[in-house]
């Protein structure tokens, strides 16, 4: 059986304000492509359909037109939300959806029940996970600990038994959304993590023949049965090294994987340049960049005048511009941004503390009673982002 796995579409997303509905169309016009060209049996979206919960009009315009292609073209598709999506909304009309072929898996209570896919070999049983936010479905799952870990593990215990009561030789399917042990993040992925814990390890899905991750922004395999698709385009320039595709995946009669990549399109490529201002206007090597979208990070030790106009003379689409001074010795001006890159919120409101006490930091209980904060802070948001 031959599944295409595609995930994190965020429809209504821009990047650095620029709208990229455009580019997602043309990803959603090369997905149906792709389904029907490779034969596909089914499309496998592993969440973060939306951006947000309450998603633009031309957003949902946008995956609804999408939706009607997939069930013309008879390929079955089966999706979950993501931690972006809210589920409820995802799912109104499921259960009359489904009667196009088209599977949205958003009830957690429902992780256990498999859409049921058929060849010549016999059922595929496609699981789908939604996003599981701990705290709020640990009384559901029966779990003694708000974490990603233990939710994820107690869904999957009701994937493996519903598995086992199955004839023998059935093979299988998971979708989740999740971050794994041992995946690479990228700046435009939304935080996760649960008591300063974000990632699961892959163990926690072992007896599936394959497992179709989403939330990580960059294509990758972490087994050949535990694979991030990514997403269609790059969301920040943290990707801009990324290649970004879709898995073809060819599952055989005995649970063997085979599977490649399938190039999205490109809508306009990303540069990060980095120099001063004069270098980067005159550097014959960066006339490549000249059509890309440009992040370009200054290291003159004054900031030059109209720096943003006279890089776009030269890169029209210049959309981010950051100063870095390359000074002979660090004097300890280093931007506000600058030094909170790749901290925490929970490792900054750490630094607060031991700045303003002049001395030792937080301690467990207090450093305890921080992540506590943060955390209700995001279910709480979660909470409402869902709240009718």
């Amino acid at each position: 059986m031959r599944f295409l796995h595609t995930s994190d579409w965020h429809l209504g997303r821009s990047f650095h304000r620029v709208s990229l509905l455009e580019a997602q169309a043309a990803f959603l016009d090369h997905l149906v492509a792709a389904a029907r060209e490779h034969a596909v049996d089914a499309v496998l979206v592993a969440g973060d359909v939306y951006d947000r919960a309450v998603p633009p009009l031309a957003a949902v315009e946008l995956f609804d037109r999408a939706l009607h292609r997939l069930a013309d073209a008879g390929v079955p598709t089966v999706m979950i939300p993501g931690n972006h999506d809210s589920a409820r909304r995802l799912g109104v009309g499921a259960g009359l959806i489904e009667r196009a072929g088209i599977h949205l898996r958003t009830d957690p209570a429902a992780c256990g029940t498999p859409v049921l896919l058929s060849d010549a070999h016999g059922e595929v049983a496609c699981y789908g996970l939604p996003y599981l936010e701990p705290s709020l479905v640990r009384d559901d799952f029966k779990v003694a600990a708000a974490r990603h870990e233990a939710v994820l593990g107690a869904a999957m215990d009701r994937v493996r038994a519903d598995l086992a009561a199955r004839p023998a030789g059935t093979r299988s399917v998971v979708l989740a959304h999740a971050f794994v042990t041992g995946g690479a993040p990228s700046d435009s992925e939304r935080d996760i993590a649960v008591g300063g814990v974000a990632s699961v390890p892959a163990a926690v899905f072992d007896g599936v023949d394959y497992v179709a991750l989403g939330h990580l922004h960059g294509a990758q395999r972490l087994t050949d049965r535990v694979r991030y698709s990514g997403s269609p385009l790059a969301y920040s320039f943290s990707e801009a090294h990324q290649h970004k595709s879709s898995w073809l995946v060819d599952l055989g009669p005995e649970g063997e994987i085979a599977a490649e990549r399938l190039d999205c399109p490109v809508p306009r490529p990303l540069a990060r340049i980095r120099g001063t201002l004069e270098d980067l206007l005159a550097a014959p090597a960066l006339a490549a960049h000249e059509d890309a979208w440009v992040e370009a990070t200054l290291t003159d030790a004054a900031r030059p005048k109209e720096p943003m106009a006279r890089l776009t003379a030269r890169f029209p689409h210049t959309l981010s511009l950051v100063f870095e001074p390359e000074r002979a010795e660090d004097t300890g001006a280093a931007s506000y941004a600058r030094r909170l890159r790749g901290r925490t919120d929970q490792q900054i409101a750490e630094d607060f503390v031991a700045h303003v006490r002049g001395g030792p930091g937080a301690d467990e209980a207090e450093r305890a009673v921080l992540r506590g904060a943060f955390e209700d802070v995001r279910v709480d948001g979660a909470v409402r982002e869902v709240a009718p």
